[in-house]
């Protein structure tokens, strides 16, 4: 262990630092790993003599100095009638005294002996060490870990790396007319492809889990680079995440962290991403191929962001990759449905009709006493408006997005696999894990409390638990039952909140509509629909952005108290949790403008009402698809820009800069000799946000794939927006990660995990919502029962007509009666859109014939639509085999390869073993013809005993 704690006659050591900032200060040994810590030197002064504390008592405050004694004993300190000495001698201890420490001069030195003791097992586990000196009173210090080959190599065995081997062996690549077709697209996309190494796609390296017993198979040309950046930061990671101290029982280097004794560990950066030198890193290829908004039209280099960052991150940006791609045909087919909608509006019959000035339908009052009754045709821009997105091309396109859907899960699988196949992830083992630190400490609690130990004999459970951790008890359900209780508690309350702010914001429109209605102002009074629909969706879109931000914080936290043992775990069961909630919160408001509003109604002379005076709110004439198309796209939009930009890109700023603060204040102002005046790569990195996972990243995209897939009936141009947002947000991802974030620990991971899950559910559900979108939300089913069942000759005409219903205004209550009306002397019926039974019917009001009709209708266009998609999404997933052809082939290839590598290999170390013997014998017998003569006379006076000559080559064969 190198300690580097240097007096002041080696204070220019700092400068003596590596100029890469990469190595140690020798400048040949890499820096595998960072760990940063704050320290705080003790503020209580030593006698004349004493050396440096070497020994706390837990959470006492006291330590022990020596005074040049040598006794040894562990008895306790003697409680002095006055406590105010300094000074108190140790009984048992001749020559050692008792330092009074304050509670925080206590909490630090404890800290210290931990680091102290942890870094004592880093170096007994193989790994080498290199420390700054501590010149400041307090501040910050870093220890720096390098892996020496042993230690890799020995790492590498244990986790089954499989590295690559002397043997390469062709790809075989599929012939034909897709040969063809492939090398076209590749000279057509030669420009977008990114300007780096490329993997070499005809010739492969035949991998094998590395092994010291046939590291002959291995192809070492320099054992310094056989093992790249990311795979030793591994290898150190995993050996500090094991690596345990006695102190608090502490299990690696996630329970020194949460306990504050170090601050951070990551691994570094390759150097900076931007600079004048001509050096160039894999930080600085990332960043100018990939990482900048000037390069978006390029293809992502997949390979180089996997060799950086690891298996799981590569994993991800090539699932996003693959998502925009597809994301090019739906919004070329959206936007062919929404120009069909442009160029048909002029030609809708039912549109005509409701723009006819000569068509007097008088229509019902739209609130009590203060609005008047009105004619259909001023709500004409409303219905040419609907006809946009509620055409016969939505269906089609309602299908061609839920078949979208499953060829782009299905074309991720088979991605999914070429990249394991490449990256060497087939037959990937799960790894066994550590528990988490938290699992840890609640599972000591229970010990405690099963075994009813009080806090005097503490130091006997201490001792006795610190290796304890390997036996089979572990927490039960009765554990987690409170957190479980908790969670479920939480969540519905969660979930009624959302439900409480969707009605909250429908009590708003209510209220507002009415609010408007008693305007004197003509203009307010006839726009009054448009303003409260767009601030009403505004105020939603607030709300589900603070909200949002709310569920994180308390997803985090159910899943916390529900103690998951691994990281694994956690990570699954928060997701879940996040995801439903969010779920919730962003489609709350979208599923009730869809299914409920104007659903529940009734009708004139008996309406019904939220509050006294409010009545419930109805759809706009051309009905409720277009306000569900403007309640979409605005909060589809905001989360997008708002949420996914804005905030990923202040929030991260806003942090760095907290924290730069919170450094400076904490940190005192003294001059440090041994600081050098250029910052080292860890003190750049340490500065960067922390990574925390791919959650996030993940979520924002599956919330944009529902809103993309599950309401695109009724929004045609979601998917240009989505595609819009998506070029965006790979770039903003990837300069993230470059720039911003501190390096990743790399993970190899075969599969994105349950986000697949959650994408192949909101698939299925998609068929489910667009077919009561269409059924029930458009007037697709009204059009087509009218047109073929009710139509006297098979066209539109007489539509409108046909769904509204007639009402006496004398049978209006009294006192909703329009006041000051410019109709009333001529009303006698008003229209209302229902299909209901006339006044003059024997049964005047209820339900008609056609409401029943279309009902049956609407019921049984959703069970054709939904097995019928379903159908069309099994054959496209039968039709498209998960592993594609050539794939499987090199898979079974490169076992035969590997088995008859291995055979070459054996045989030529046994044909090289016969050699040496083969020569030795040859030796042996040239040696034994000069030897023969004079042995002969002394063979013949002293002839050994029978059998004892041994055959040298016999000798040789058995070594």
């Amino acid at each position: 262990i190198i300690n580097n704690y240097l007096d002041g006659s080696q204070g220019g050591a700092r400068d003596k630092a590596s100029p890469s900032g990469l190595h140690f200060r020798d400048s040949k040994r890499k820096v595998d790993y960072v760990l940063a810590y704050h320290y705080r030197k003790r503020l209580a002064q030593h006698p004349p003599g004493a050396a440096s504390p070497g020994l706390t008592r837990g959470s006492a405050s006291a330590g022990l100095v020596s005074n040049g004694g040598t006794g040894k004993g562990h008895a306790e300190p003697q409680q002095q009638d006055n406590g105010q000495r300094a000074l108190r001698e140790w009984p048992g201890l001749p020559g050692l005294e008792v330092v009074e420490l304050s509670p925080l001069d206590a909490l630090e030195e404890e800290k210290r002996l931990q680091r102290e003791e942890y870094e004592r097992n880093l170096v007994e586990a193989g790994l080498e060490i290199e420390k700054d000196p501590e010149n400041k009173s307090q501040g910050l210090s870093f220890v720096r870990i390098h892996a020496p080959w042993q230690v890799l190599s020995r790492e590498a065995e244990l986790l089954k790396l499989k590295m690559p081997t002397k043997k390469m062996y062709e790809i075989t690549e599929e012939g034909g007319i897709l040969k063809t077709l492939n090398e076209i697209w590749c000279k057509l996309t030669e420009p977008l492809q990114p300007q780096v190494q490329q993997e070499n796609t005809k010739m492969k390296n035949l991998s094998y889990p590395f092994s010291r017993e046939k590291i002959y198979l291995y192809n070492i040309k320099d054992k310094d680079t056989f093992f790249d950046n990311a795979t030793r930061s591994r290898i150190v990671r995993e050996i500090l995440k094991r690596t345990s101290t006695k102190a608090r029982n502490s299990m690696g280097i996630g329970t020194l962290i949460a306990n504050n004794v170090y601050d951070a560990a990551y691994p570094l950066h390759d150097g900076e991403y931007e600079g004048q030198n001509d050096d160039m890193n894999e930080r600085k290829l990332l960043y100018r191929e990939w990482a900048r908004y000037g390069v978006f039209y390029k293809f992502q280099p997949i390979d180089l962001i996997r060799k950086y960052f690891g298996e799981k991150i590569g994993l991800y940006f090539a699932w996003l990759g693959l998502y925009t791609e597809f994301l090019i045909p739906s919004s070329v087919v959206g936007i062919i449905v929404f120009l069909y909608g442009c160029i048909t509006i002029e030609s809708d019959i039912p549109s005509k009709e409701m723009c006819d000035q000569r068509n007097a339908f008088t229509m019902c009052p739209l609130c009590d006493k203060f609005c008047d009754y009105w004619n259909l045709s001023s709500a004409c821009a409303t219905a040419r408006a609907s006809h946009l997105f509620d055409n016969p091309a939505t269906v089609f396109f309602s299908i061609f997005m839920a078949l979208w859907a499953t060829m782009f899960l299905e074309q991720w699988k088979r991605l999914q696999m070429k990249l394991s196949y490449f990256w060497d992830l087939t037959g990937l083992e799960e790894e066994e894990e550590h528990p988490r630190p938290e699992y840890e400490t609640k599972l000591l609690q229970k010990k405690l409390k099963n075994k009813h130990i009080t806090t005097d004999n503490s130091k006997e459970v201490r001792c006795s638990l610190i290796f304890s951790f390997g036996c089979k008890e572990k927490l039960t359900w009765s554990d987690r039952m409170p957190g479980y209780a908790a969670n479920f508690g939480l969540i519905l309350f969660m979930i009624m909140l959302t439900f409480s702010a969707v009605f909250g914001v429908i009590v708003y429109r209510i209220t507002t509509a009415a609010a408007l209605s008693f305007s004197t102002n003509e203009t307010t009074r006839s726009n009054v629909r448009v303003t409260v629909t767009a601030t009403a969706v505004i105020i939603n879109l607030v709300v589900i952005l603070i909200l949002d931000e709310i569920y994180g914080a308390v997803a985090k936290w159910l899943t916390e108290i529900e103690i998951p043992k691994t990281e694994k775990t956690f990570e699954e069961r928060l997701i879940l949790k996040a995801f439903l909630l969010k779920f919730v919160n962003s489609y709350a408001s979208i599923f009730y403008v869809a299914f409920f509003k104007g659903r529940f109604v009734g009708r004139p002379g008996r309406y019904v009402y939220v509050f006294e005076g409010y009545r419930m709110e109805e759809c706009a004439p051309g009905g409720c698809l277009m306000e569900l198309c403007i309640q979409l796209s605005i909060i589809m939009l905001g989360k997008q820009l708002i949420q996914n930009n804005l905030f990923e890109i202040g929030i991260p700023k806003l942090k760095k800069l907290f924290r730069k603060l919170k450094d400076e204040r904490t940190e005192p102002k003294e001059m440090d000799t041994n600081q050098s005046k250029d910052p080292q790569q860890w003190d750049l990195d340490y500065i960067l946000e922390p990574f925390t996972g791919l959650t996030p990243e993940y979520m924002e995209m599956i919330i944009q794939f529902g809103f993309v897939t599950l309401f695109v009936a009724s929004f045609p141009l979601a998917p240009l927006f989505a595609l819009l947002n998506n070029i965006i947000e790979v770039r903003l991802d990837a300069k993230k990660f470059v720039t911003e974030l501190r390096r990743p620990d790399t993970v190899r991971a075969k599969d994105i995990g349950i986000w697949y899950n959650i994408l192949s559910g909101i698939g299925k559900l998609s068929v489910i919502i667009n077919a009561f979108v269409i059924a029930v939300t458009s007037d697709f089913i009204p059009r087509l029962m009218y047109q073929y069942a009710y139509s006297q000759n098979g066209t539109m005409h007489g539509f409108i007509n046909h769904t509204l219903s007639y009402f006496n205004v004398s049978q209006l209550k009294a006192g909703t009666q329009p006041e000051n009306s410019l109709f009333a002397p001529e009303v006698l019926f008003c229209r209302f859109k229902d299909y209901r039974e006339p006044p003059w019917s024997p049964h005047q009001y209820e339900f008609s014939k056609q409401y029943w009709a279309v009902l049956s209708a609407r019921l049984a266009f959703v069970i054709l639509f939904q097995n019928l998609v379903m159908f069309l999404s099994v054959l496209v997933d039968w039709m498209i085999p998960d592993i594609p052809k050539d794939i499987s082939e090199q898979i079974k290839k490169e076992k035969t390869v590997l088995v008859d590598f291995f055979l070459k290999e054996e045989h030529e170390k046994l044909k090289l073993i016969e050699s040496f013997i083969a020569r030795d014998k040859r030796k042996r017998r040239s040696g034994s013809k000069s030897k023969r003569t004079r042995a002969a006379s002394f063979s013949q006076g002293h002839r050994s005993p029978k059998g004892s000559f041994t055959s040298f080559s016999s000798q040789h064969t058995v070594v």
